[in-house]
């Protein structure tokens, strides 16, 4: 088991399939609702795992075609990036009071 963690599972398909996972349960409660605010968030919460399939669908080409841990540092090169930009835009936000 562990030997297919290391050689297959990456860093965006682990999130892919916990998102898709959340957003399964997220949906079936909401439909369960009787407002149309609950239907039409299902909706959203639908097509919003169009492009989570689509990101774990090119990283199951990577993985095959590059290896998973060439494939993991690349990702985690990119997760650095966004949380770089996201304390950069945060501390950008707080400067404008």
């Amino acid at each position: 088991m562990m030997e297919f963690i290391k050689n297959k599972v990456t860093i965006f398909f682990a999130l892919s399939i916990l998102s898709i996972l959340i957003g399964i349960f997220i949906s079936i409660v909401l439909y369960t609702g009787v407002s149309a605010a609950d239907k039409l968030a299902v909706m959203y919460i639908i097509f919003g795992g169009i492009p989570v399939f689509l990101v774990m669908v090119i990283d199951r080409i990577f993985v095959w075609k590059f290896g998973a841990k060439k494939v993991n540092r690349v990702q985690l090169y990119i997760i650095i990036v966004f949380f770089v930009v996201f304390v950069l835009n945060w501390i950008r936000l707080r400067s404008q009071v």
